[in-house]
């Protein structure tokens, strides 16, 4: 038999709360830019380091950042082809060029 109490989290009658559609996706986004179609989502951070294509240095484990793949690949290279870049970085990949490894 049910409870005859009515839940305190929201009170009868009052509206739904607004859906947070960043939380709802996961943080991910769709971007268009001269170089393509993106998904870009926000990392909190992770465990590994990783090398930013931006500018050809280490994203420290932990470091929050940007993880982003082609949407608009042919050939669908799938978790081979996100890269996770620093958020600096990705703003400003249209500005200057990819860094380059010694």
């Amino acid at each position: 038999m049910p409870s005859s109490r009515r839940s305190s989290r929201r009170p009868y009658g009052t509206a739904h709360p607004e859906l947070d559609l960043m939380r709802a996706t996961g943080g991910r986004t769709a971007e268009s830019a001269s170089d393509g179609e993106w998904t870009v989502q926000s990392v909190a951070g992770s465990s590994r380091e990783y090398r930013c294509p931006g500018c050809d240095q280490v994203v420290a484990p932990g470091t929050p950042h940007v993880v982003a793949w082609r949407t608009d690949d042919l050939l669908g290279d799938g978790v081979e082809g996100r890269r996770h870049w620093h958020t600096a970085c990705w703003r400003a990949r249209g500005r200057r060029r990819p860094g380059r490894r010694a």
